[in-house]
């Protein structure tokens, strides 16, 4: 199915997701010591983090004009809105870091060549994590789907305080939503020190 549009969605005919409880035991972990490729050339190991990160998974952004990964992509409840979400994050990103966000990530488990090319295109603020490994998928096991022989990560977002992880978003839904719902609840939250 070739995709008109990856941001004008009609979220009333896509199936939300419902909460299966795939990350219910993912507030109070601790990351662990895994490094990641960034869309900023560099290697970011969560863990290793000072203060307050924002990051938001998700399975995979599209390609305009390219065909989808397979055919019913858009009625895999949560798999539509990659893209929304990755484009609310930037255009709150300035807002996310005055409510305390040092840091703010996207992670999803494409490599790190197709995340680049998307970062340039959409004009990203910050960095985008590859985790085509599944190395901190699988440590923290996060809440994933399989769809066409790929794992891809089930849309969430984390609030991670000096590596232990204090607030999660799961499931996402409508994901142009996510970045907003996250700020939101940084002001009403602010990082105890």
């Amino acid at each position: 199915m070739t995709q008109s549009s990856l941001t004008d969605v009609d979220w009333s005919k896509i199936p939300a997701p419902s909460d299966d409880g795939g990350a219910a035991h993912l507030t109070g972990m601790t990351i662990p010591a895994v490094a990641l490729r960034a869309t900023n050339d560099t290697s970011v190991t969560l863990s290793e983090l000072k203060g307050r990160t924002v990051v938001f998974g998700y399975p995979r952004t599209g390609e305009p004009g390219k065909i989808g990964l397979v055919d019913d992509w858009d009625m895999i409840p949560g798999a539509r809105g990659c893209t929304p979400q990755t484009c609310a994050f930037r255009d709150l990103f300035a807002e996310l870091k005055a409510a305390g966000a040092a840091e703010v990530f996207g992670l999803s488990t494409q490599s790190n060549d197709y995340q680049t090319e998307m970062a340039s295109r959409l004009h990203l603020p910050f960095p985008v994590l590859s985790d085509e490994a599944l190395q901190l998928t699988r440590a923290l096991k996060l809440p994933t789907m399989s769809v066409a022989g790929l794992t891809l990560i089930k849309r969430l977002a984390l609030v991670i305080d000096d590596a232990r992880i204090t607030h999660v978003f799961y499931p996402v839904f409508p994901p142009d939503r996510n970045a907003g719902d996250v700020l939101d609840w940084l002001k009403r939250n602010p990082q105890k020190t």
